[in-house]
């Protein structure tokens, strides 16, 4: 192949810059993306945890009462032994997991009312900061 007069590529140089420059734009716009997902996904873990609770109510309002620990948030779409008037199911889908992929703990009683609906964040294990933050029933996300 040949090279025409006046015609020539990139050099190596010029190439490193580019990329220099593309790693510089990245490591200032990825931390702040980063921080908008983990807020993303504590608010959607917060807007599932809320939509429990209000079929949790409706189960309520059937029954009596909340399903047990036992029972789980399975109730919400199968009878369990011994709930009558239950009218479910009162989820249109399945339980599905948090947003970190592990599901809710439900407890009934709980020992912040009734019962407890929680997310144990990233990590999956009590407490925690920023992405490893519980989200929970009883507490706005941040709080």
């Amino acid at each position: 192949m040949r090279i025409r007069p006046g015609e020539r590529g990139f050099t190596l140089i010029e190439i490193m810059i580019v990329v220099i420059i593309i790693g510089l734009l990245a490591a200032l716009v990825a931390p702040k993306l980063f921080g908008k997902l983990t807020m993303a996904k504590q608010k959607s873990a917060k807007a599932q945890i809320e939509l429990f609770g209000a079929a949790l109510d409706a189960f309520r309002l059937d029954t009596g009462r909340y399903p047990a620990t036992e029972e789980g948030l399975k109730a919400l779409r199968e009878k369990p032994s011994g709930a009558e008037n239950w009218d479910g199911p009162y989820l249109p889908k399945e339980i599905p997991l948090d947003p970190w992929g592990k599901p809710y703990v439900y407890k009934s009683p709980g020992e912040h009312g009734e019962y407890d609906l929680i997310s144990f964040g990233l990590d999956g294990v009590e407490g925690g900061e920023g992405e490893n933050q519980d989200i929970v029933s009883w507490k706005d996300v941040g709080k």
